[in-house]
């Protein structure tokens, strides 16, 4: 039984496996990448379209929009305010002229095509995951953008007068949470704790 754990020709298969193009993958390999793939798309769908919803509830029937002064108190830490963010995620890189906007556009459009590249060839469920995640918040941020020329933010998290973010959207946190999910699983790989292979 050791030999048949241990044994180098065992683990060979299962590294192999993860180098082989879709085309080289048997059928039920090929079959679970392609739910894998489904599976993300839906995930990245949904963080796009919860994002949206809740920009247009903050802006219509809440009326917020174009008042920066007002805020409705949803618990003692976290409230809604109106921001627009001329920057990327949290209020980075602010760029509140014509060409600057569009060149954020550019920029987080181009980061958009990259992570779909990224996604469409990943094959371990996490990542897919995570990728899904930042996908579907940069997409609903950049549609913001080339809609009204910057990011609509609203929700402001703080503990009395300590904030531990800029004012962020789900988009941004979506964006942070598969980021960080992302960096987690690269330093659990480089220190040899992850498993070699997901069911």
């Amino acid at each position: 039984m050791g030999d048949l754990v241990d044994s180098p020709e065992a683990e060979r298969p299962a590294e192999a496996a993860v180098e082989l193009s879709p085309a080289e993958l048997s059928p039920a390999e090929r079959a679970r990448l392609r739910a894998l793939r489904g599976q993300a798309l839906v995930i990245a769908f949904l963080v796009f379209v919860f994002d949206q919803a809740v920009k247009w509830l903050v802006t219509f029937p809440l009326n917020l929009r174009g008042q920066p002064e007002w805020t409705i108190r949803i618990t003692d830490f976290f409230n809604f305010r109106w921001v627009e963010n001329n920057g990327v995620s949290l209020g980075l890189l602010s760029a509140s002229s014509f060409w600057g906007r569009w060149l954020l556009v550019l920029l987080t459009g181009a980061i958009a095509v990259f992570v779909s590249f990224w996604l469409w060839r990943e094959r371990k469920r996490i990542d897919s995951v995570a990728l899904a995640m930042v996908l579907g918040g940069a997409l609903g941020n950049i549609l913001d953008r080339i809609r009204l020329g910057y990011v609509v933010d609203y929700a402001d998290l703080h503990f009395g007068e300590f904030r531990p973010f800029l004012v962020f959207n789900v988009a941004d946190a979506a964006i942070t949470i598969g980021v960080l999910l992302l960096l987690v699983r690269a330093l659990l790989m480089r220190d040899g704790r992850a498993p070699k292979k997901e069911s």
